[in-house]
């Protein structure tokens, strides 16, 4: 067995009688630890009291408990237990002085779900209150969460830590959990670690951080979306923008970007996840094949164009009587392509279910108007359909299980909340969108000098703001609005300390 395997089993046991102790030991031994370190917590009251002798708690704190069933110490991992120097079955009790090793908590909650908000907050307090890094995992109905936060040495004072962000591995279904958090899971596996060259608490520390980098799953994505985004332009047709060189590059970009906004909105339940799936083209198409370009046409274009785009109310076939209106801003609200599907009526009533998104990211670009010659960009017209040499995507590069986009897709947790300084999931979210499109449209033709690139950016707009900027422009934001109606502070009194910070100045009494 596969240690996900192993992993997927332990995760199943959650679902049954045993206590929460033996479901969490199961699960935190199926990714190599265990430790015989351990506190015996009757209940949630007697463990915030242990807490408190740590670190007292104000009500507010507190309260965040109230949404807890019942909390089990698990056990204390140290660099003994990593390398093995304890004898087995011997007792060894906890140490509070141990600030190099991880505790690991298991909490079950009253209700099925949680913000990730609240699972940050609740987390912190736990760890604010204990020197060592505090691992939670939260039981809510269904699913788990793994909580871990980030600790760094403080600059003044070494015996004490800085608390920061906290990460998260979210919403794990105890039935059916995802591909991509068996592997997050593997990869924090102690066996995994030691191969590594692990050794010591500090080092399986910092394996574990970079087990839990988002932003290094961002780039890991991205570089393997890269590869299919270069596929894609080898091996598709698409009709001249009319706007020189790279025309198939502007294609491919405008594609993945409305394909990733798609998988956002399915996540969130949005769109169906059967309109992804192969066995869904061969029943709605009369001719589904591998090297077809039907999916791309009679699915995907109609429910970029003539769903997304659409009111629900509005969406239709076009008709005979609709031959002789042309214009641009009706061409767009009709389904094209029945003669390729199985069943016209079926289908759309399945794309019914899609909401109206209002934005331009789905406007067709196609100029069909009557004061012109037609200009085909996005080429959603019937007029092209027989036309391989003017349009050509395709199914495979969707439905490939080695090269296809979705099984791709399939691989990575998407989340549709935002990360955030202070709480992150270890999926992909919704800032995605932006750094893909930026990173594609300044490489999409890597012979291009970089000012040219660049200049391609600017004149587009196309450029996407770091969070870590707009996380400062906020907080610089609100610490000037503060300063501008706040009220002037009373003058210190004598022998009170001032603390700047900024423009803004505390007083200490």
């Amino acid at each position: 067995m596969t240690i996900q395997a192993d992993i997927e089993q332990a995760l199943s046991a959650f679902s049954g009688a045993d206590r929460l102790r033996e479901q969490s030991t199961a699960l935190l031994r199926s990714i190599g630890y265990s430790s015989s370190r351990t506190v015996e917590i009757s209940s949630v009251q007697e463990f915030i009291a242990w807490l408190g002798r740590f670190k007292p708690m104000t009500q507010v704190q507190e309260s965040l408990f109230d949404v807890w069933r019942s909390v089990e110490i698990m056990f204390q991992l140290t660099s003994d237990e990593i390398t093995e120097q304890v004898v087995l079955f011997q007792e060894i009790d906890f140490d509070a002085s141990r600030i190099k090793s991880f505790l690991f908590v298991a909490v079950e909650l009253n209700e099925e779900h949680y913000t990730r908000g609240y699972l940050a907050r609740a987390t912190r307090i736990v760890n604010r209150s204990l020197p060592m890094p505090v691992v939670i995992i939260y039981k809510h109905g269904p699913s788990i969460t793994m909580a871990v936060i980030h600790r760094r040495p403080n600059r003044i004072d070494e015996t004490r830590d800085v608390l920061e962000g906290t990460t998260m591995i979210k919403d794990i279904s105890v039935n059916e959990p995802h591909r991509a958090q068996l592997d997050t899971l593997a990869n924090l596996s102690l066996g995994r670690c030691i191969d590594e060259g692990v050794q010591n608490f500090d080092e399986l520390y910092e394996a574990w951080e970079k087990a839990l980098d988002t932003e290094a799953l961002n780039r890991q994505f991205y570089n393997k979306l890269f590869r299919w985004f270069q596929r894609a332009v080898n091996e598709c047709k698409f009709p001249d923008d009319g706007a020189g060189t790279g025309c198939k590059e502007r294609h491919v970009i405008r594609l993945i970007t409305r394909l990733l906004f798609v998988w956002f909105m399915k996540e969130k339940g949005l769109v169906p996840e059967a309109l992804f799936e192969e066995e869904f083209a061969y029943k709605h198409l009369r001719n589904h094949g591998v090297n077809r370009t039907d999916y791309y046409q009679a699915i995907l274009q109609n429910l970029f164009f003539a769903t997304l785009n659409v009111q629900i109310s509005k969406r239709r076939f076009r008709s005979s009587s609709d031959n002789n209106d042309n214009t641009q801003s009706e061409v767009t609200e009709f389904y094209r392509y029945e003669d390729l599907m199985e069943n016209p009526s079926e289908l759309t009533e399945i794309l019914d279910r899609v909401p109206f998104v209002n934005g331009g990211l789905f406007d067709s670009l196609d100029d069909l108007s009557q004061h012109r010659v037609p200009v085909f960009i996005d080429a959603f017209d019937d007029a092209i359909r027989t036309c391989p040499e003017i349009l050509n995507v395709p199914s495979y590069l969707f439905f490939d299980s080695t090269i296809g986009l979705f099984p791709f897709f399939r691989r990575y947790k998407f989340t549709v909340e935002e990360n955030t300084p202070l709480d992150q999931e270890v999926a992909l979210d919704p800032e995605l969108l932006g750094r893909v499109f930026e990173n594609l449209l300044a490489a999409y033709n890597p012979e291009t000098p970089t000012p040219v690139r660049e200049s391609i950016r600017k004149s587009t707009g196309s450029y996407y703001t770091p969070r870590q900027i707009v996380d400062y422009l906020v907080d610089e934001a609100i610490v000037s609005a503060l300063v501008t109606k706040s009220p002037p502070p009373p003058p210190p009194l004598r022998n009170n300390t001032i603390t700047n910070f900024g423009e803004m100045r505390f007083v200490n009494y």
